[in-house]
């Protein structure tokens, strides 16, 4: 009966990994079922490199949203991604437990924010503040770059400090026997060695970044145009769709599907690159603990 279980248990778990797996590859099947014709009809490189979008006139250049996303998505990660990673530091090395207590609950519940009250917020305060002390609409490149850098925080801060606080502890203290201090224990040894880690939190918020949509939606502007400077507005790659789907239809829908296709390829890529670094990583530590046990089994002998 304990054997029928476990086998039961064991196809259960199985089915439902199949069945996830089964959803990802429906809707990958899906986006490029819908999305290739158009792209195969206008051109690969005319639809990424087009600097027109009027789809009423058969225009399907989509350069000037890959120019705001990257544009915004560059603005979130230079102020997302050092604040997050000096938060990793202080939550893993420097915050008394207490504190711990409060800052990690915290910190897990910006990631449980609706994105909508993100840009509301964004529009309320933000934009405001952008239009009326530096000038121009307001929303803007400025304004979605510190929302999504608020966003992403969440994703750079957690993994960042798990990968510092599952450092071996001899790294730490081998390095303060040899005379260091504090900050150059963290700045020289853990956080070159927790380097993977934090390649990998940094990528995953980008990623985070890249898809979001409804907050930049409010915050952007939504103009399609190539900025000039981070006070210009712009439209993202995922703007463009959420504005255009519900009243799309034959090549505009084909369009935006195709829209879809480069964004799930970048998204993809930044997953696949992050899971690379993070299993080097690891064999990388399993080889040398293996080294390790080889030459302290040739010592004993």
């Amino acid at each position: 009966m304990k054997k029928f279980k476990e086998k039961l248990s064991g196809r259960i778990f199985l089915l439902l990994a199949l069945s996830s797996i089964s959803a990802l590859v429906l809707i990958t099947v899906f986006i490029f079922v819908q999305g290739l014709p158009i792209i195969a009809k206008v051109g690969f490189f005319k639809f990424i490199s087009g600097m027109e979008w009027a789809p009423g006139e058969g225009e399907f250049g989509i350069f000037p949203m890959i120019a705001g996303t990257v544009s915004v998505t560059l603005g979130a990660a230079l102020i997302g991604i050092p604040v997050g990673i000096c938060c990793s530091i202080f939550m893993a090395e420097l915050a008394p437990e207490k504190m711990r207590k409060i800052f990690r609950p915290a910190i897990q519940l910006l990631a449980g924010i609706p994105s909508v009250l993100y840009g509301f917020c964004g529009l309320i305060f933000v934009v405001p503040l952008i239009r009326d002390y530096l000038g121009g609409p307001g929303m803007s490149i400025l304004a979605g770059s510190i929302i999504l850098a608020i966003m992403i925080l969440p994703t750079i801060i957690s993994i960042s400090e798990v990968s510092l606080i599952a450092l071996p502890r001899h790294y730490k203290e081998g390095a303060l026997a040899l005379g260091m201090t504090h900050w150059q224990t963290i700045l020289r040894v853990q956080l070159p060695a927790a380097k993977s880690g934090i390649v990998a939190a940094v990528i995953l918020g980008i990623g985070r970044a890249i898809g979001e949509t409804m907050a930049v939606i409010m915050v952007l502007g939504n103009s399609v145009a190539i900025p000039e400077s981070i006070l210009d507005s712009v439209r993202t790659l995922t703007t463009n769709i959420g504005l255009e789907m519900a009243y799309a239809s034959d090549e505009h829908q084909q369009a935006l599907f195709a829209t879809g296709i480069v964004l799930f390829v970048i998204i993809m890529i930044l997953n696949a690159t992050a899971q690379y670094i993070t299993r080097k990583k690891h064999s990388k530590t399993q080889n040398k603990r293996k080294s390790n046990e080889t030459k302290n089994q040739t010592a004993d002998r």
